[in-house]
């Protein structure tokens, strides 16, 4: 049985069940009334973790939500194709089939190889958790030109292996190792 979880207990990344649908808290405000008998409210602006939306919901304190059967398993990149990208899970060495719709646009920051997090709802793969960092090959970068320097910006887009661009130091030449970071897709430090 699954415990319940009070909506005053709410607190930032606590994953609860609305309307049998899981949710992942992003902020969450609560409100004592000053007056007597006033009701304690809990604001919530919450993420659909089945569609990625996004809304803010307003609960009495003693509302009860389920916890969601969420697993995060961890797998690995091999490849993709035109019948989805293929992961392979790393306790039951499985390999899972994933259509586009769960690996949206993380294939920018995927490399044969790469280890990350499924998240599976009551059983069935819905969204990846990308690592931190990846470490990505420069393929294409353009060359510095002398008085790149003088507008403060000294930065050049490079090509990564798997076709994100990035913004990188005059410094960077192709075939260099780089670290990026996942959340924002920007440059971090050579790997």
């Amino acid at each position: 049985m699954a415990s319940l979880i009070d909506a005053i207990d709410i607190k930032r990344k606590t994953f609860f069940e609305f309307e049998n649908t899981p949710f992942n808290c992003m902020d969450v405000e609560i409100s004592t009334p000053t007056a007597r008998g006033g009701q304690t409210l809990v604001r919530v602006k919450m993420r659909n973790l089945l569609t990625s939306a996004v809304m803010d919901k307003t609960f009495k304190a003693g509302e009860k939500f389920k916890e969601p059967d969420l697993q995060f398993v961890p797998v690995s990149y091999l490849y993709s194709d035109a019948d989805g990208s293929y992961f392979m899970d790393q306790d039951s060495f499985e390999t899972l089939t994933l259509p586009s719709e769960i690996v949206g646009d993380s294939l920018e920051l995927l490399v044969e190889g790469t280890l990350l997090q499924l998240q599976k709802y009551n059983g069935n793969p819905i969204a990846l958790q990308l690592p931190v960092f990846v470490e990505l090959v420069v393929a294409q970068a353009e060359h510095a030109v002398r008085g790149d320097t003088s507008s403060g910006s000294a930065t050049k887009q490079a090509t990564m292996e798997t076709g994100l661009k990035v913004r990188v130091p005059l410094f960077i030449k192709e075939g260099e190792k780089l670290r990026i970071t996942t959340e924002t897709r920007e440059f971090s430090g050579r790997a």
